[in-house]
């Protein structure tokens, strides 16, 4: 059911993007424009009862079962802001969440498109977003940037789409199995939906699956420059099998993926280009219980550190974004492609 959710990007619920801490729920984002970003949870926020029952014992998919329903029916949440301060109930009305996959706008003559997740509207969303940036600044786009950054992943189909909007030929990633000599490979058609306009990707510790695929792709061709915090590191093929008859499905690890340089993302993940001091470094996989490990070639880290490359934008809201706003326009982005290949 929690696969179908996310292939779909629909479900019934309020709008909360959560996570476990100390057992439990913590508000990570509220959808906009959802019951809950209406009410005013906000990030950081904990809920301890769910209907008046606690939250604490139970996992992660279980509360979030609870969490959603069909459109139309109630539930209340009681939310903790700090674990300090006293405890109030929010009473909500569930929703249909649909999950907008791509969002953009123009920042100057630069095009920012922002991908939440890979469901099966992601492709389609990304190329209206950049025909419509280019409608918007008269077909003078003069840079992109891409942010992946805390996307989780999703379909592979869609995430060999993106990457292959950007590139011209070569490999964008291959998957090996427990047999080393079961290879499969996947590679681009001859078109750049970006004309070949510099891009900047951006990354972090939430950034993982899918998301590792396109950056590690555009990377390792020398399309852009990735800016940001290492990935996360999930670099597996996991294949689902429905046991049928509404029995639930097992979902088994049947590969690894390796992008086209030949470097393991398994744990590794994707360094950047240019590196911000990672926030959180435990929030990767290497640091999960039993991860997978790493097979393959593991490239070593030589990315230049954001606070010396863009010294003047360390007290933005955003410098990872502002940084790589101020290397698009400036011609420093372009001059970095050139020097990574």
């Amino acid at each position: 059911e929690q696969i179908q959710v996310r292939t779909r990007g629909e479900f019934g619920g309020i709008g909360l993007e959560m996570t476990m801490e100390h057992g439990l729920l913590k508000c990570i984002t509220s959808i906009e424009d959802t019951p809950a970003h209406r009410a005013g949870i906000r990030p950081g926020d904990l809920i301890s009862h769910i209907n008046g029952e606690p939250v604490l014992g139970m996992t992660l998919i279980q509360a979030v079962k609870k969490m959603r329903g069909s459109a139309g029916s109630a539930i209340v949440v009681t939310v903790r802001r700090g674990m300090s301060s006293e405890a109030f109930d929010v009473r909500l009305v569930r929703e249909i969440i649909r999950i907008k996959p791509v969002s953009a706008r123009a920042e100057g003559d630069i095009g920012y498109i922002r991908i939440v997740t890979f469901n099966e509207r992601t492709y389609r969303s990304m190329n209206r977003a950049i025909a419509g940036l280019s409608r918007e600044l008269g077909g003078r786009m003069n840079g992109l940037v891409i942010d992946l950054r805390d996307n989780p992943g999703g379909l592979l189909d869609q995430a060999l789409k993106v990457s292959d909007a950007f590139l011209v030929e070569g490999e964008i990633v291959s998957t090996v199995g427990r047999h080393r000599d079961r290879v499969r490979r996947f590679r681009a058609d001859p078109e750049d939906l970006a004309s070949g306009i510099p891009i900047a990707v951006l990354i972090n510790g939430g950034s993982a699956s899918a998301s590792e695929i396109v950056s590690g792709a555009l990377k390792d061709h020398g399309r852009v420059v990735v800016f940001g915090q290492r990935s996360f590191g999930k670099g597996s093929v996991q294949t689902v099998i429905p046991l049928g008859q509404g029995q639930g499905a097992l979902r088994l690890t049947t590969a690894r993926y390796y992008t086209p340089s030949g470097q393991s993302i398994q744990v590794h993940g994707i360094e950047p280009d240019i590196i911000s001091v990672e926030a959180d470094p435990a929030q990767r996989e290497k640091n999960l219980r039993n991860p997978l490990s790493a097979e393959g070639q593991v490239r070593k880290g030589n990315g230049a550190l954001m606070e010396e490359v863009c010294p003047d934008v360390s007290g933005g809201e955003d410098p990872i974004l502002l940084c790589a706003l101020h290397m698009l326009r400036s011609g420093l982005l372009s001059v970095e492609i050139q020097t990574l290949n």
